[in-house]
């Protein structure tokens, strides 16, 4: 069994595990869920998640799909983002390595970047009774496209004033 094979079976059983617990309907289409979820990577909304299920010819229910994300996220196989607007993003818990989130507060663009570990060992010890699993870290910024645009922009304005005070030089000259 390969790696993806045993993250999936032991997400698989984890998820049993909590729907067990909480007296929740085991279903094909939660597990088919899950399964679509821990197949890709990355960040998806929910409509690319119910788009990418029905290209796959899978039918579920958009109520399913927020019904299902609401147990995923309570039981921890899936983190929620809000990376800003009104769009959230989720991802997959377990199987991701840790990341940092650089997001451009301009045009909303999220890159993943891999960071090294911000806790070291010593500092994982100190941390009594707690177990790390996983962590992510958000960076607001401007993006190398949009600080472009943005100095193309204050070019082409500064331009334009520059031609309108000529232009009235001109007329006071006359």
């Amino acid at each position: 069994m390969d790696g993806s094979q045993k993250l999936k079976k032991q997400v698989r059983d984890e998820f049993m595990a909590y729907l067990t617990l909480h007296k929740h309907r085991k279903t094909p289409e939660r597990f088919a869920i899950l399964d679509h979820i821990y197949t890709t990577k990355g960040h998806f909304d929910m409509d690319t998640l119910y788009k990418s299920m029905i290209d796959v010819n899978f039918r579920v229910s958009r109520a399913t799909l927020y019904n299902t994300i609401e147990l995923l996220l309570d039981c921890g196989l899936v983190v929620k983002h809000q990376f800003g607007g009104n769009v959230s993003k989720y991802e997959r818990a377990y199987g991701n390595e840790n990341h940092d989130h650089l997001i451009c507060t301009t045009c909303g663009q999220v890159w993943e970047t891999k960071n090294s570990d911000l806790l070291t060992q010593a500092q994982l010890k100190k941390i009594k009774k707690f177990t790390v699993n996983y962590y992510s870290m958000y960076i607001y910024g401007t993006c190398s496209k949009c600080s472009h645009a943005k100095k193309m922009e204050l070019r082409r304005l500064a331009r334009n004033n520059s031609e309108k005070t000529d232009n009235k030089q001109v007329k006071y000259e006359s």
